[in-house]
């Protein structure tokens, strides 16, 4: 039976046709208002709120505003599909208020309201929030703040449409292309957009991120959804063999180490080099401060064979950066495994990270010599600034030079220098060089004590220089000098993942 005169704020579903058997997913029509919407799917291993987010696609009736009669009463967000008696081939009655759509008015002033929603984006100064699918808050904050990279963005948009390369998995593709999707509605929508097509490809790519506990989808950790979006994408968006573009990912991200590895008791010592994508944070009793973990990070001890001594000896491994990339990621070893209860556990000890961050320290001898010149133009640049007269140092003493900002001063007067030292979009990459400066523009953060549970959140900084938090579908703007208190020593939001920016002087 269908009723024809329930409230329009009410949604009523009634089942007709064949019952959902042991398959995945079943096909539905759904009549609302005047319009009648034809296979519409439900899978039943997602919660029931996942569906509610496809009608609200369809509809622009809000979950929130959905109310769905089944068996047993109304439809709850965690309910169990098998347990509800929904029907394959059901015609459904959807009555409900979808979001009001404000006219523009003949005369008179243009407000926001009455922008088409691309228009609306610009004026509101950020892209839309995502909808949490079913703790998926890991996925939602990792995407945010790789979606503020513009560079990366361009580089998605350039993908082939028609079809991937021979030497790339179809799944990897089939990513890739939810990537470039999933940006793209971000930047042209006000209202948080539903993750869905990405989310299933990314599961279906990486299995591990559709791990069910008691039929619900299990947390995961941000930064290991982090590393195989890019490592996806470092393989997708790999230049052909004929091009002239330089490999996206590994210009944009990639960090190019040099480290020494040394045997204090046999004497041995060797040279390797490495490509990697984030700087490791590791914390200590002794670490402090961004600064200090990054140093622990880049040394390390490892257990191998030693030819000379006949068996396994230690050895010590030294690395400096020898290659800087555009954008640095910097991951806090928050999490580790503890033997005594067998599970993973979170280190809450608050660790300080600045709005700049300077790594000429952190770099080898030769980096550190080409990084001469350009840091002294932008030491001119922020001078003229200040209004003092430029000084030629001549050489620079790499023990006079600034070693590791902890930007006390403004953060304002940084990002400033930082775009008039930079131009990036006045000059092509070739005619600018890399100073060592780096200013933060997004941080991933983890609230809770447990390592598989809590809330992840991304903080992203804006082209207008204001910061949004990303808590899912809640964009909330944020001041800046609060974006650094992120750093731990409690229960609250504590930074999990930093990304800073490059900053640029012409050459």
């Amino acid at each position: 039976m269908i009723v024809n005169d329930a409230p329009e704020d009410w949604i009523t579903l009634y089942a007709l046709g064949y019952q959902l058997g042991p398959a995945l997913s079943g096909a539905v029509s759904v009549k609302w208002q005047k319009e009648l919407f034809s296979g519409v799917e439900i899978d039943v291993t997602q919660p029931p709120y996942v569906f509610k987010a496809q009608l609200y696609d369809l509809t622009g009736v809000p979950p929130e505003r959905q109310k769905i009669m089944v068996k047993g009463g109304l439809l709850k967000d965690d309910a169990d599909w098998s347990k509800l008696g929904v029907k394959e081939g059901q015609k459904l009655m959807m009555m409900g208020t979808a979001d009001e759509i404000v006219k523009a008015p003949e005369k008179g002033p243009v407000f926001m309201e009455d922008l088409p929603e691309e228009e609306q984006v610009v004026a509101v100064g950020h892209s839309a929030g995502l909808f949490n699918l079913g703790n998926t808050c890991y996925m939602n904050s990792t995407v945010q703040c790789l979606h503020s990279v513009p560079e990366l963005k361009s580089a998605l948009i350039k993908y082939p449409h028609s079809g991937r390369s021979n030497d790339l998995d179809q799944s990897s593709h089939l990513l890739t292309v939810a990537t470039r999707d999933l940006f793209s509605e971000l930047d042209k929508s006000v209202k948080a957009v539903a993750p869905m097509q990405f989310w299933t490809v990314l599961r279906k790519k990486y299995p591990q991120f559709g791990q069910l506990n008691n039929g619900a989808f299990m947390q995961q950790d941000a930064e290991e959804c982090w590393t195989q979006i890019l490592y996806t994408l470092s393989q997708s968006l790999k230049p052909t063999n004929n091009s002239e573009n330089l490999d996206a990912i590994k210009g944009l991200f990639g960090i190019e180490l040099i480290s020494r590895v040394h045997c204090a008791e046999s004497g041995e010592e060797s040279s390797e080099s490495e490509s990697v994508y984030s700087l490791k944070c590791h914390i200590s009793h002794e670490v402090n401060h961004l600064h200090e973990g990054l140093k622990h990070g880049l040394k390390s001890e490892l257990e191998k064979s030693s030819p000379s001594l006949g068996r396994s000896a230690i050895y010590v491994k030294d690395s400096r950066v020898n290659g800087l990339p555009r954008y640095l990621t910097v991951q806090f070893v928050r999490f580790f495994w503890k033997r005594e209860s067998n599970q993973k556990a979170k280190i809450l000890r608050k660790v300080d990270y600045p709005l700049e961050l300077d790594i000429y320290d952190l770099c080898s001898d030769d980096l550190k010599k080409s990084l001469q010149a350009p840091r002294q133009i932008l030491r001119d640049e922020e001078g003229k600034k200040l209004g003092l007269k430029s000084k030629q140092k001549s050489p620079i003493s790499a023990d006079n030079d600034v070693k590791m900002s902890d930007a006390e001063g403004s953060s304002k007067e940084s990002g400033e220098s930082s775009k008039d030292a930079s131009q990036e979009g006045d000059l092509p990459d070739k005619e600018m060089q890399p100073t060592g400066v780096y200013d933060l523009v997004a941080v991933l953060t983890h609230k809770g004590r447990s390592a598989d549970s809590g809330h992840y959140v991304g903080w992203v900084k804006q082209e207008s220089g204001k910061w949004i938090q990303y808590d899912d579908d809640n964009p909330i703007p944020q001041r800046e000098e609060d974006i650094v208190k992120l750093s731990g020593g409690g229960d609250w939001h504590m930074a999990y993942i930093c990304m800073y920016k490059a900053r640029f002087v012409p050459k």
